[in-house]
C-alpha cells in the first residue's frame, strides 16, 4: 500500500525554476549575463543540478505507484513521460534547425550552419535527416532531453531498487559509473563518430543519487544526514572551486597536477572536467552543492517565501518551460549573430525571453487550475517535471 501523503517541499520546484534561468542564460552565449550563472563559480552547471532533481522528482512522483513491486501501470506511466519527452526533443530541435535555417536564407547567417553540430545540414543532409529523430545526431544546446528520456526508461527499474535495497542502488551507481569510464562506454553517433554528448550511461550516477534523495524526502527523511565535519568539508570544497575556476594562477598550476596524474596512469574520469562522463571533479561538485543547499534553515524558508513564487511557478512547469527557453534562446542566438547591438539589445532577449517562459508558466497554472480542484501539493502527487 502507498504511504500517506507528504507535505511537498518547495525547494525542488524553486532549484528547477533556478536551473532553467540559468540554462537559458548558458544557452545564449557571449553575453554578459552569463558570468552570473553557476558555472562561473564550480566545476558543475545547471545540468548537473537537472539531472539529479529530475531523479529526485521521478522518485516522488512514481515511487507511490512502485511501492508494491514493478507493475504495467507504473511502467506504463514512466515510459509515457519518456515518450513525451522524445517528441518534446524533435519539436525543439526542428524549430532549432527552422530558426538557423531562416538565418541562414535570409539575414545572412550561413556562418550558423558551420556552428553546434549543424554542418552536416548542408554536407551531408540525408545522413542529417536519419540522426536527428534516430537521436544519433544531437544539436548543441538542443541536447539534454535524449539523454534525460533514456534515464526515464531505466527508472522504474531503479526507483523500486532504492525502495528494495537503497545501498545496492548506490554502489551499482558508482560501479556503473566507473564501468562507463573506464571503458569509455556510450551511445553512438551519426553521422559525426563517437558518443553522444550527454551521456546517459555516465549521467545515470546523478539520476541515481537524486532517485535515493527523492525516495528519503518521501519518507520525511534525508539520504544524507546533516552531518557538521561533512558540512564543513562541502563547503570548503565549494569555495576552493570557486576559486580554482576564477584564478588564473590556479588553473594552471592545477591542470598542470591533473595532466602529471594522468601521465601516472589515473583514469581521467577520476582527474579531468569531462562532462560527457560526468568527471569527478564535476561529480563532487554537484554534491556538495546539493548537500550545503538541503541544510535546514534559510533556503527552506525561502522556498516557501512569495519572493521565491516566480521560481516555483518556472519549476512546476519545466517541461514546456525548458522547451519554450531552448527555442527562444536559439532565437537569441541568431539574432546576435546576425545583429550584434551589444548590451541593450542582450538585455531585451534575456529578459524578454524570461518574461515569456514566465508568462507561459502562469497561463498553464490558471488553464489548469478550473479543470481540476486544487490538491494541496505533496510528494505523493508531484509530476515529473524536467529536472
Amino acid at each position: 500500500m502507498s504511504k500517506p501523503k507528504a507535505p511537498r517541499d518547495p525547494r525542488l520546484d524553486m532549484f528547477r525554476g533556478i536551473a532553467l534561468v540559468m540554462i537559458f542564460l548558458n544557452h545564449i552565449p557571449g553575453q554578459i549575463y552569463e558570468r552570473f550563472t553557476s558555472r562561473n563559480f564550480g566545476h558543475s552547471d545547471a545540468a548537473e543540478g537537472f539531472v539529479f532533481m529530475a531523479g529526485a522528482a521521478a522518485a516522488l512522483a512514481y515511487g507511490p505507484r512502485l511501492i508494491d513491486g514493478l507493475n504495467w501501470a507504473a511502467l506504463r506511466k514512466v515510459w509515457n513521460r519518456a515518450w513525451t519527452l522524445y517528441l518534446v526533443h524533435l519539436f525543439t530541435a526542428f524549430w532549432a534547425i527552422a530558426i538557423i535555417a531562416g538565418a541562414a536564407l535570409w539575414f545572412g547567417g550561413e556562418e550558423l550552419l558551420t556552428k553546434n553540430a549543424f554542418k552536416p545540414l548542408t554536407t551531408k543532409p540525408l545522413e542529417f535527416l536519419i540522426g536527428i529523430p534516430a537521436l544519433t545526431h544531437q544539436l548543441g544546446y538542443v541536447n539534454i532531453l535524449p539523454m534525460y528520456a533514456v534515464l526515464l526508461l531505466a527508472a522504474p527499474f531503479l526507483i523500486r531498487l532504492g525502495q528494495i535495497a537503497p545501498r545496492a542502488l548506490l554502489a551499482g551507481a558508482i560501479l556503473f559509473w566507473v564501468t562507463t569510464g573506464q571503458f569509455r562506454l556510450n551511445l553512438p553517433n551519426f553521422p559525426f563518430e563517437g558518443g553522444w554528448f550527454f551521456n546517459p550511461l555516465a549521467w545515470e550516477i546523478l539520476f541515481c543519487l537524486g532517485i535515493l534523495t527523492g525516495l528519503a524526502l518521501r519518507e520525511g527523511k534525508r539520504f544524507v544526514p546533516v552531518n557538521r565535519w561533512l558540512v564543513g568539508v562541502a563547503a570548503l570544497w565549494l569555495v576552493f572551486c570557486a576559486f580554482w575556476v576564477n584564478s588564473e594562477p590556479a588553473m594552471a598550476s592545477l591542470g598542470h597536477v591533473s595532466w602529471q596524474l594522468r601521465e601516472w596512469g589515473v583514469p581521467f574520469y577520476l582527474v579531468e572536467f569531462d562532462k560527457t562522463f560526468v568527471s569527478l571533479p564535476r561529480l563532487t561538485h554537484i554534491l556538495a552543492l546539493a548537500y550545503i543547499l538541503s541544510l535546514p534553515g534559510l533556503v527552506p524558508a525561502f522556498a516557501a517565501s512569495r519572493f521565491a513564487a516566480p521560481l516555483c511557478m518556472l519549476g512546476r512547469h519545466g517541461l514546456p518551460v525548458f522547451a519554450t527557453g531552448t527555442i527562444l534562446a536559439i532565437l537569441a542566438q541568431a539574432i546576435r549573430h546576425v545583429h550584434p547591438a551589444g548590451l541593450a539589445q542582450d538585455t531585451l532577449l534575456i529578459v524578454g525571453g524570461l518574461m515569456v517562459q514566465l508568462a507561459l508558466a502562469y497561463i498553464r497554472g490558471r488553464i489548469a487550475a478550473p479543470a481540476k480542484a486544487p490538491e494541496p501539493a505533496t510528494a505523493n502527487n508531484t509530476r515529473v517535471a524536467l529536472a
